[in-house]
């Protein structure tokens, strides 16, 4: 009977951390992906051109690759529990001053300060996962993943209703605060469930003794480059281009793109799944990046038709190589240090690259008139990546 009852609070502690963990990976993308269904209305406000709106996502990510060092610096200094809760801090204390208006200076300033929160609690996060549940680690992670993507899902889907509510977008961005207090809340809540207080950080990503000279991690970051600044273009730019050329309301698009999230958070976990744990990825990394690249080109050239199509095909497709691309440098590398050079050297380049694209699909829209073009170019990126998947390389087993 005790031990039942012990198994009992250990399932019930190890409950609420997840939980906690759920709830602070949720505040990862609002303050990007609530901005992409409100875009029109920003816009006008601000007097801001595509290229220069597409900086409220471009800021954001570009300061999540380049703060990533100062993350690994406030958990060394503060330990990975409080490490978390000042990111999530910085996230609300950014997001909550949005309210006060259509200021270009006010929401830019408050993106670049998002997305330091961002990379502090993005930075410690995984190693809560691998320190606090090492056993149940693929679990976790899942959990983890499934908290990042509903958090964008949930924000693309809602800020439009928020914003008609409330008769302000400002105010509608502002409260995605509400969400990180609710996560400082959890957190805070689960200090003894995580029981993080006696477990030292890990140094954190560097620049130094990275395999600049590899071959392999070259392949990888490429890859990684090119994931994320696919998401980081699906999270700003497709509900524009469904009310631009496919025709969409406001609100649509903003449900269309929260039904692509979703469907993505569901590849997450089952792709993987299905592939098994064979250490050989290529087969599926080459299907969930050409079912991408198909859902690019479809909304390019043919976005009034089928369009239920291609917003599927860009759930399924980038939902499951968004986390088999995550897996890459654990199954591409002998040991956890060379995993471990790889992930950062994949980690600094990949956001810095995705930082970019946003703003270059933003350029061409302005140029062109509409997303053909630079839909179309995202689209060929994607199946120009099947020549490194395939080059791919898996060590033996140590």
């Amino acid at each position: 009977m005790a031990r039942t009852r012990e198994d009992s609070l250990l399932h019930t502690s190890l409950g609420l951390a997840a939980v906690a963990l759920f709830a602070a990976a949720a505040n990862l993308r609002p303050a990007i992906a609530a901005v992409s269904p409100l875009v029109d209305r920003i816009r006008a406000d601000l007097d801001l051109s595509a290229t220069g709106v597409s900086l409220l996502t471009t800021i954001p990510t570009l300061a999540m690759g380049l703060c990533a060092p100062l993350g690994a610096y406030v958990g060394r200094r503060h330990g990975l529990q409080r490490g978390v809760l000042v990111g999530l801090v910085v996230i609300a204390l950014a997001t909550a001053p949005r309210v006060l208006g259509a200021s270009t200076w006010l929401q830019f300033s408050s993106a670049a300060i998002a997305g330091t929160g961002t990379a502090i609690a993005q930075t410690l996060l995984p190693a809560v996962v691998k320190t606090r549940f090492a056993a149940r680690a693929g679990l976790v992670t899942s959990i983890y993943t499934a908290g990042l993507g509903l958090g964008g899902a949930v924000a693309a889907g809602v800020s439009v209703p928020l914003s008609d509510a409330l008769g302000s977008w400002p105010g509608a961005l502002a409260c995605w605060a509400l969400l990180a207090l609710a996560g400082i809340a959890l957190w805070s809540a689960a200090k003894g469930s995580l029981g993080l207080d006696d477990v030292t950080p890990p140094a954190g990503p560097t620049t130094r003794g990275l395999p600049w000279r590899s071959g392999a991690a070259w392949r990888i970051t490429t890859l990684s480059a090119v994931n994320s600044a696919l998401y980081y273009c699906e999270l700003a730019w497709v509900a524009p281009l469904l009310r631009d050329d496919a025709g969409a309301g406001a609100a649509s698009a903003g449900f269309m793109l929260t039904v692509m999230i979703s469907i993505q958070v569901v590849a997450m976990l089952a792709v993987p799944a299905l592939l098994g744990e064979a250490r050989d990825k290529r087969a599926g990394l080459a299907l969930t990046m050409a079912l991408t690249a198909a859902g690019f080109l479809g909304l390019a050239y043919a976005p009034g038709a089928a369009i239920w199509l291609w917003i599927i095909a860009l759930g399924v497709g980038h939902g499951g190589l968004f986390t088999l691309v995550l897996t890459l440098p654990v199954v591409a590398s002998r040991d956890p240090g060379e995993a471990g050079r790889i992930s950062a050297m994949a980690f600094f380049v990949g956001y810095a690259s995705a930082a970019l694209v946003p703003l270059l699909v933003g350029a061409l829209r302005d140029a062109m008139g509409d997303f053909r073009l630079a839909f179309g170019l995202l689209g060929a990126l994607g199946l120009l990546m099947l020549i490194p998947i395939a080059r791919l390389t898996t060590p033996a087993k140590p």
